[in-house]
């Protein structure tokens, strides 16, 4: 079954299953009247000589110069061209295509004017596997992404670079092979093509989809290791937090007894401390505010999803061109910054409960460093190193973008959201962060193999599937390959699909 594109209803979901997934697309049949309306209304303003932004007129410093009739449909060429100024390596195919499709779906509310023809060569790029190659830096996220999307749109004149079944062709020859044919730009269609944050979107929506499984994995992370730490499991009693009522934490809160249930710690059967310590028992609060900050930012990404990003904007019904500025990436920036936070918080919060694993003064009876022959071996002790080393890292790219603007375009564009800056080092978080949960899950399975009471049936569960890639630490080994083996697991999910398929699936919301 292929998507229709309404131009409204697009979720984060909708996003990765046509990026990732190759998701078939189509248009509505109302979107594509709706173009077509739209379109009409703008080339009767062009023919009454009408003065329209980045239509009859340059954009930026040179929106006060008129452009006679020869050079409307000449002007689309350039500013195509010139915006085309981005650098370094391609972005992932995945993000190029999430671009185009928000794009497609902007197009589809029809507001941008662009023909009809325009739209229809989104959605065969998309349904034939033809994705533009796109430089992964130039964009500050003022009227949008310009410089990468200007690199999608030259495919509409047959220009530029494209992958087409494993290969980067000239996008001409990858189109010819597709049977795509190149619509070439008229009046207004250039602009309409790049002016909106669509890969800066296109991204946030990858990246909240893995983290919203990325922290159903902390949350089996915490719980493996307050099981290894005979941790005093009423801090996670679900009312405690309905009490109280923050959303995310009473989710979270839900999710740990989910994991946990059958343990011998929840039923008295083994003693335990009355009160531990905050990174054990703050656990639902801490990962229960980055669940409510994702929810704003998967909020926030999917009303730009569906929004009318684009400028000037043609009410066709209202015989209307309104200027303005819904290119600007600031929403999408500022929450995306936010959530690269919340991420290395809780990345912060698990460093602190592998140290208490791995301290002999903190761990409840599990030998230090978690090796029987400590002194001659040393067991875990550098893996602390190694994850104490991704969290600086984390540190300093939680340090917000949508703060950092430099005016551009000879201060017209005097404030700029950056926010494909905010968009590529949460996505480098989100990478990082895996690495650091993995050697919590590696150390919380260490501990587990040194108790002998029964753990939760979740927790067995993400034990036996780590136990399948990481032997247990009977002496010293280079733990460098461990360490990688665990973070392309929790990369994979294979932990979070063992414990679903052991208790049933685990919350997001």
């Amino acid at each position: 079954m292929s998507l229709v594109l309404t131009g409204k209803n697009l979720t984060v979901d909708d996003v990765v299953g046509v990026a990732r997934n190759n998701e078939k697309v189509e248009l509505h049949a109302d979107a594509i009247a709706r173009v077509k309306h739209c379109r009409e209304f703008v080339e009767e303003r062009i023919t009454a000589g009408e003065v329209m932004y980045g239509v009859t007129t340059g954009i930026g410093e040179f929106s006060e110069v008129v452009l006679n009739d020869a050079q409307i449909k000449q002007f689309q060429r350039y500013l195509t061209y010139n915006h085309a100024a981005g650098i370094g390596k391609p972005i992932p195919i995945e993000q190029s295509r999430a671009a185009m499709l928000l794009r497609a779906n902007v197009l589809a509310n029809g507001y941008s004017a662009c023909r009809i023809e325009i739209l229809d060569t989104f959605i065969q790029l998309l349904n034939k596997g033809v994705t533009p190659v796109v430089c992964e830096k130039g964009s500050v996220g003022a009227c949008g992404d310009l410089a990468p999307m200007s690199q999608i749109a030259l495919l509409m004149m047959g220009e530029g670079e494209a992958f087409y079944e494993g290969e980067r062709l000239a996008s001409k020859v990858a189109m010819e092979r597709a049977g795509i044919p190149v619509p070439g730009l008229e009046a207004r269609d250039g602009l309409a093509s790049i002016n909106g944050s669509n890969l800066l979107n296109g991204i946030a929506c990858l990246t909240v989809y893995d983290t919203e499984r990325w922290l159903k994995q902390a949350e089996i992370a915490a719980a493996m290791t307050l099981e290894a730490l005979k941790a005093n499991m009423k801090p996670y009693d679900t009312r405690l937090h309905e009490l109280r009522g923050f959303r995310g934490a009473v989710t979270c809160a839900k999710n740990l007894r989910q994991v946990i249930e059958g343990s011998d710690l929840t039923t008295g059967k083994e003693k335990v401390k009355v009160q531990d310590a905050y990174s054990m028992r703050s656990t639902p609060q801490v990962i229960g505010a980055a669940r409510d900050q994702m929810r704003w930012t998967r909020s926030q990404i999917e009303i730009e999803a569906n929004g009318v990003g684009d400028n000037p904007i043609f009410l066709a019904d209202d015989r209307v061109v309104l200027t303005g500025a819904n290119f600007q990436g600031t929403p999408i920036s500022m929450p995306l910054d936010t959530l690269g936070g919340a991420i290395t918080m809780v990345c912060v919060l698990s460093e602190r409960r592998l140290n208490r694993l791995t301290n002999p003064a903190l761990s409840v009876g599990l030998p230090p460093f978690l090796t029987k022959g400590a002194g001659l071996m040393s067991g875990m002790m550098l893996s602390q190193y190694t994850a104490d080393m991704q969290i600086v890292e984390q540190r300093i790219l939680s340090t917000p973008a949508f703060t950092q603007s430099i005016p551009a375009a000879a201060d017209q564009e005097d404030f700029v959201s950056m926010g494909m800056n905010s968009a590529m080092k949460t996505r480098q978080i989100l990478d990082v962060a895996c690495g650091v949960l993995g050697i919590e899950f590696m150390a919380a399975a260490q501990g587990l193999d040194f108790r002998e009471y029964t753990p939760g049936k979740g927790t067995l569960a993400a034990k036996a599937e780590i136990r399948k890639h990481v032997d247990f630490l009977g002496e010293d080994r280079p733990l460098y390959a461990d360490h990688n083996t665990m973070m392309e697991l929790t990369r994979s999910l294979d932990i979070l699909r063992a414990v679903e398929e052991a208790v049933g699936e685990l919350s997001i919301y």
